[in-house]
């Protein structure tokens, strides 16, 4: 029996070798030190500083931006020397040694830009406040648009213009949620290159699965941007006290709001791909092909997809019937 006759006959989706059950310490200690040095520490040194010490303005603010994202900082090297290591088992698949992965050269312009904001913000003799009270809502714009801008692409047809991490040249292009599981997974997560197969082998043989990530992403990317929107509107309308507290505070409450609401929902539809494969409904289209109309069960979503706006129809991929279960 091939490969594709084997898709066909399994009774569930093919599986992902990874489980983070297994690593609740190390994401809850990473996640506690990200926290603390993205939130905790510039909020601290900021009132500390500004208010208890004769420290002038623009010093306060060089010792902050100083202090600033140093988790990021090993992560991002961290990254970089899995990806090109010569032995690395982590970067992208059939991909040259020196590719970065989508996720890394997203990371690498998005500090760049807030490097200049950053700079800016800071170089006065009276720093300017609120440009640095948004270094998390521009990195809210910046991977919003990234993300959402590739799921409208892909939902009006266009193919990938370049390599997208293990998406070649010239492939259907793939939702950014997808790109961004596989390769944090794969390079922080430890996943390799094991699970970037596993995670194309359940993406392109799923259609369920593609749908699911694609409305998943909308959900963020979207979401992301319009929150980030009316932070700014915050920032650059309250005192300078509060719009620094609140542009390092409101984008964690934002994202702790939209995982509470995501886990739930992914577990729902992980539930329902799961009875589509064993009611044979979970593939469809062409066997083993990103085809962006194939048929599958409804989504979580999808229930309520007649409440949806009519005017973002990039919200969601097109809908085909299920197919019928095979004799």
């Amino acid at each position: 029996m091939d490969e594709e006759a084997r898709a066909v006959a399994a009774t569930e989706p093919p599986p992902l070798p990874y489980s983070l059950r297994t690593r609740k310490k190390s994401i809850a200690f990473f996640w506690t030190i990200f926290v603390i040095d993205t939130l905790g520490q510039p909020l601290i040194l900021y009132w500390t500083l500004w208010y208890l010490t004769d420290l002038s303005h623009n010093l306060v603010f060089s010792i902050v931006t100083a202090c600033l994202g140093g988790i990021s900082v090993f992560e991002y090297f961290y990254r970089l020397y899995n990806l090109f290591r010569k032995d690395s088992r982590a970067r992208p698949l059939n991909a040259r040694k020196s590719w970065l992965d989508f996720f890394h050269i997203n990371f690498t312009i998005v500090w760049l830009i807030l490097a200049i904001e950053l700079i800016v913000g800071t170089v006065p003799a009276e720093p300017y406040v609120r440009l640095v009270a948004m270094v998390l809502p521009t990195v809210m714009f910046y991977f919003g648009s990234v993300f959402l801008t590739l799921d409208i692409l892909r939902a009006c047809g266009y193919k990938a213009p370049f390599r997208i991490s293990s998406t070649p040249k010239g492939s259907t292009m793939p939702t950014a949620l997808y790109v961004l599981i596989e390769d944090v997974v794969a390079v922080d997560g430890g996943g390799g290159q094991i699970y970037r197969y596993a995670l194309r082998t359940r993406y392109l043989s799923s259609p369920f699965f593609r749908r699911m990530l694609f409305q998943m992403n909308c959900f963020w990317a979207g979401g992301s941007i319009l929150v980030a929107a009316a932070i700014t509107a915050i920032v650059f309308t309250v005192s300078e006290p509060v719009a620094f507290t609140l542009g390092w505070t409101l984008p964690f409450a934002w994202a702790g709001l939209w995982t509470i609401i995501t886990i739930p929902w992914v577990q729902s539809d992980l539930r329902r791909e799961k009875e589509a494969w064993q009611d044979n409904r979970g593939q469809g289209g062409i066997p083993y092909t990103d085809d962006v109309n194939a048929p599958s069960a409804r989504t979580r979503l999808e229930a309520f997809e007649d409440h949806l706006p009519s005017f973002i129809p990039w919200f969601r991929e097109k809908q085909a019937p299920p197919s019928e279960p095979s004799n």
